[in-house]
């Protein structure tokens, strides 16, 4: 059996419609897919996370939380998305992989899906860098460098200092991070 896919307009037009409006959705390599429950340590990290980096990038890039990304056949709803200014670019319309620094998935009950679907679309689209915060463990699995479906570099970092590619004189403190 061969099922369909959708496209983002499709996923767009079903928005729009109401068709989806009651479920937490993402459209997945032309999938739709059910998002897994949030539970309160998933939303205290979201929270506290992007709100560390919004101190430290200030005015540098905008720091969005759990909202829909554009990819080509996909529009996932990261985590934490560091991406260009002005705000105002995304009116009307979600940020693309040439507005996106680099994203943040927290992982709770998620890890393997992060681990492997998400880091493989991510790298498919061209976003340079992912985050991967695993809270259960307190790691942060660093990706970097897209190649076809997977990234050249990986690191993991459950303390120290770190510096995105696109901002690499600003330094973001793992702990601080994970606190």
């Amino acid at each position: 059996m061969n099922l369909a896919k959708w496209s983002v307009s499709d996923y767009h037009r079903m928005i729009a419609a109401g068709i989806v409006s009651d479920r937490r959705l993402e459209l997945i390599a032309g999938d739709i897919v059910e998002m897994s429950p949030e539970g309160p340590l998933h939303s205290s990290r979201i929270r506290k996370g992007a709100n560390y980096l919004r101190r430290i990038f200030n005015d540098l890039a905008l720091v969005s939380e759990a909202h829909p990304i554009t990819l080509s056949n996909s529009e996932p709803e990261p985590d934490i998305a560091i991406v260009r200014l002005p705000e105002s670019r995304y009116d009307d319309r979600h940020p693309a992989p040439d507005d996106i620094f680099w994203l943040i998935e927290i992982a709770d009950s998620t890890l393997h899906k992060d681990l492997n679907e998400k880091k493989h679309l991510y790298a498919r689209s061209g976003i340079n860098e992912y985050w991967v915060m695993d809270v259960n463990s307190n790691l942060l699995t660093v990706f970097r460098e897209p190649i076809g479906d997977d990234y050249a570099f990986q690191q993991d970092y459950d303390r120290g200092e770190i510096a995105s590619l696109a901002f690499p004189d600003i330094i973001v403190s793992v702990t601080q991070l994970f606190s």
